[in-house]
């Protein structure tokens, strides 16, 4: 699609495509993950190389609310290009699960407003903004500890993480498990919180997967590392 193709005649242009590709199976699939797109990721993500990076028409695209329209928007935008309002309002608004992943992945956290807004969602009252501060939280966790209070966020998740909602509580077991694989002066601490609050110790785990429960999760990480 040329890039003299009026923005408005794009939209609508990709918006049949996507049509096009829903597949009934992939839709019934994808809502019991809570996502209602039908659109195989395969087929998205070909649809994204193809069209390439086109700033614009993710805005125009992710405006239209549709949830396969807005996945497509975050693999064709330009990340560095939001401003901080504009990725807060849009945080507010991924309310399906593979929005809201894709978009803190994929968009925020290579922002230069990714810190500002770690700090500022980690403590909303949303607890599905909050679940994407504590997801930049892990970020740094893994990759640039320095200057977080690692001690002090084991206080809250301790504190916090039982009765929190499946989303929030997600993230925040994530980021315990990442401070007991990551640091290990942490360790026996991370997966003894992990051990009283059992948060996650019956998922259902596929054969040949870690299971999410933090000192199970810890565990084996630390021994693949060895």
């Amino acid at each position: 699609m040329a890039e003299t193709t009026p923005t408005g005649t794009r939209v609508a242009e990709v918006m049949a495509e996507l049509a096009g590709l829903e597949d009934p199976k992939a839709r019934k699939v994808n809502e019991k993950h809570g996502d209602d797109h039908g659109v195989n990721l395969s087929k998205l993500r070909a649809l994204a190389k193809r069209l390439k990076t086109q700033h614009e028409l993710a805005c125009r695209l992710w405006e239209t609310g549709d949830t396969a329209a807005r996945l497509l928007a975050v693999l064709v935008c330009r990340p560095k290009a939001f401003e901080r309002d504009e990725l807060d309002v849009m945080v507010r608004e991924a309310r399906t699960p593979k929005v809201h992943d894709w978009l803190v992945n994929y968009v925020v956290k290579k922002n230069p407003h990714s810190e500002e807004l770690r700090v500022a969602w980690s403590a909303d009252p949303d607890p599905v903004v909050a679940s994407a501060g504590w997801a930049l939280t892990t970020e740094r966790v893994a990759k640039k500890p320095e200057g977080l209070d690692l001690a002090g966020l084991l206080d809250v998740i301790e504190a916090e993480m039982k009765d929190a909602p499946d989303r929030l509580q997600w993230a925040m077991n994530h980021c315990l498990a990442q401070i007991g694989i990551e640091h290990a002066e942490h360790r026996s601490r991370a997966i003894g919180i992990g051990e009283r609050l059992e948060v996650l110790k019956d998922y259902p785990t596929s054969p040949g997967c870690t299971s999410p429960f933090a000192p199970t999760w810890i565990t084996e990480m630390v021994r693949r590392a060895r």
